[in-house]
């Protein structure tokens, strides 16, 4: 697996649209995530994840834990103020508007890919 760097790309589905797609890898990027956002357009990869919050969020958000294949092991919608439990297999954690993953057909064994765009 290559070694992601912050920037941006695009979330390739089978069978549906390409998402635009931010990568937040370094420490900064991944500490601040969607705080202080209104919403988020496409998807959030943070990487290295294991576990997140929705602490100072103002928005719901799906969320999907990855393993190192970059395979969804788990799915969840998150409220804001919410923790969400650190898993010990996690890798990566995908992160888009709450209803979002479902119009995308993510779930559990999903399988993905990034686009060109990645900085």
């Amino acid at each position: 697996m290559p070694r992601w760097r912050d920037g941006t790309g695009l979330l390739l589905l089978p069978d549906r649209p390409p998402v635009p797609l931010e990568i937040a890898s370094s420490y900064r990027a991944r500490t601040w995530g969607l705080l202080g956002r209104d919403g988020v357009e496409g998807a959030l990869l943070l990487t290295p994840a294991s576990g997140i919050h929705t602490f100072r969020m103002r928005f719901p958000i799906d969320v999907a834990y990855l393993d190192r294949e970059l395979t969804v092991r788990v799915v969840r919608t998150m409220a804001p103020g919410r923790l969400g439990l650190p898993r010990v297999w996690g890798r990566h954690v995908l992160e888009g508007a709450a209803g979002s993953f479902g119009g995308w057909g993510v779930g559990l064994g999903f399988g993905w890919g990034v686009g060109p765009g990645v900085a």
